[in-house]
């Protein structure tokens, strides 16, 4: 898993969150975003992912190492 593999979970958005897709990254608090397909939530997920590290390296915090399951190293 390379520096900016991290783990996300996608789940549908209701029709009162406005429908869509959500995409989440556990191991980066707060980051997060959304699309309307799949293909746009994953490309706006990557977007925000290289924004939270940038901000997070640019305020002079840590950036944790992304988690790796025990089954796989």
């Amino acid at each position: 898993m390379s520096e900016t593999e991290y783990r996300f979970t996608i789940r549908p958005l209701t029709a009162e969150e406005g429908g869509g897709y959500l995409i989440e990254f556990p191991d980066l608090p707060g980051c997060m975003s959304d699309g309307e397909t799949i293909e746009e939530v994953l490309a706006n997920g990557e977007e925000a992912k290289q924004d939270w590290i940038a901000a997070m390296r640019e305020a002079g915090r840590p950036v944790s190492p992304p988690t790796v399951n025990a089954a796989e190293g």
